[in-house]
Order: structure tokens, then sequence, then C-alpha cells
């Protein structure tokens, strides 16, 4: 449910943002604006926009494949704290994604990004560590594939859209969300590591 209404108010803020460049302007990350005009909702307001519709697509397909699952087992593990966590992680990753960003382009008035990139890596990768083998079936690849594995093409997608670092789109977010939505979901509970392993055939017995 959480992820539906993350899902709706991006696409809602992203559409308005297409329409008008006030709203996009406003909302994007620029490290410049948070650190010398100290517009520090910049950390979070980037998230729900987007660089185009199809930006917007793909960020919200991955979110709705894989939040539905993060949010199920958030509440396995975690009872009634699971609905909160599952906040933290999508807000940690919105957040802690960019600082990386932030700490090379802080005196950088030209660099933008936007995106909901770096909190649904955050959610995917928190995802693989309670269920790396999940089948996992995309919209252009007829066959079901493991979510460990498209969380590794994922981030090769990234890497490589960052490099070329031609768009507004934060793709070094993905890399840092991923490591935080990994990080911060073992941190709440470090046995799932162990299970991670075990799943993968790689637990000691």
């Amino acid at each position: 449910m959480i992820s539906i209404l993350i899902i709706i108010s991006t696409v809602l803020v992203s559409l308005a943002a297409f329409q008008q460049v006030k709203i996009f302007d406003t909302l994007k990350f620029n490290a410049y604006f948070v650190l010398h005009s100290k517009e520090y909702w910049r950390f979070l307001s980037y998230g729900f926009i987007h660089a185009d519709y199809w930006h917007l697509f793909v960020n919200m397909f991955v979110l709705y494949s894989f939040g539905r699952a993060a949010e199920m087992y958030f509440s396995m593990v975690f009872d009634g704290m699971g609905g909160f966590y599952y906040l933290l992680l999508y807000i940690g990753g919105l957040a802690l994604s960019v600082l990386s960003a932030f700490g090379k382009h802080k005196n950088n008035v030209y660099y933008n990004s936007v995106g909901a990139s770096g909190a649904v890596s955050a959610v995917v990768f928190s995802t693989i560590i309670f269920n790396p083998l999940a089948s996992l079936r995309l919209f252009f690849v007829p066959i079901d594939i493991p979510s460990v594995i498209f969380g590794g093409i994922y981030l090769a997608y990234s890497a490589y859209m960052n490099k070329k670092g031609n768009d507004n789109i934060g793709h070094d977010a993905h890399f840092w969300g991923a490591i935080f939505g990994l990080a911060f979901t073992l941190a709440l509970q470090p046995s799932l590591g162990i299970h991670f392993l075990q799943q993968l055939g790689l637990g000691l017995g």
C-alpha cells in the first residue's frame, strides 16, 4: 500500500513538472542551491520528478515490481514496525544516494539530477537480501530471471549511463541507493545476511 501511494504521488508530481518548468527547477537536485541557498528539501524532492516519461515509467515499474514484495517481507520480519521501516528505507534511499553527488558538485551550479532511482535501488536490493532467487519477468524479457541477476543488470546499466553523463538522471544514485538498501536491511536484521548466503548455496551448512 505504501508503494502504491508513493507511485501515485510521484506520477502526479512528475506530470506537473513536465508541464511547468518552475516546478521542475524548484524540486530538482542541485547541490549548489542546497549548500549556498540552504534549499535542503532538494535531498528528497528530486525523487518525485523525472527527466521524461520513459524515466518515470521505468522507475515506477521497478518500484511496483519490488516494492510490494519488500513491504510484505518487512511486515513479516518486523511486525507492526514493518511499514515504518519500509518508509525509512525509501526516504533514506532518496537522501543518502545523492550524498556523493552533493560532495562532488556542491560548487557547480550547473549540475542537476532527478528521479527516484536511489530510493528504488534501495528497495530493490533490500528485497534481494530477503529473496535473491525470486523470479521476475520484465515486460521486454519473455523469461523469468532471478531478482539477484536483475539487480546486477540494473547496476551495470546505471554505471554505463553514469559514464555517458549526458542527461539529468542521477545514475550514480543507483549504486549508493543499492548500498544503502543492503546496509539498512542488514542493520535491522543481521541474520538476513546468513539467510541470503544460504539461499545462494553459499552457507556453511
